[in-house]
């Protein structure tokens, strides 16, 4: 989190928070894992301002978001190279809520 400044560190916890709030389920994948939410605006919106500090302070996470046609459901996807899921695991443990995958 040293990449991001005192402000971007906070908006990226306030962020993560709504976003825990908003969580579906989590889905594992081969190389991290797959966030569920409903597909609306707010949490579009919120992903699409986390995204870039994930990626700043993680660069080496494969980032995408994804929206399925006809009002499917919303997708963040986190995946990288071997040792990622292991990371994504601790670094997103209350995202995860005693889920075992």
């Amino acid at each position: 989190m040293t990449a991001l400044t005192t402000e971007q560190r906070q908006r990226h916890q306030e962020l993560g928070k709504t976003l825990r709030a908003a969580l579906l389920g989590v889905h594992e994948l081969a190389d991290g894992y797959e966030f569920e939410f409903v597909p609306d605006r707010t949490n579009y919106q919120s992903l699409a301002e986390i995204t870039p500090l994930e990626h700043a302070c993680c660069p080496f996470f494969d980032v995408s978001i994804r929206l399925e046609r006809e009002g499917g459901k919303l997708w963040w996807r986190l995946t990288g190279r071997n040792g990622v899921k292991t990371f994504i695991r601790a670094e997103f443990g209350p995202w995860f809520g005693g889920r075992s995958l």
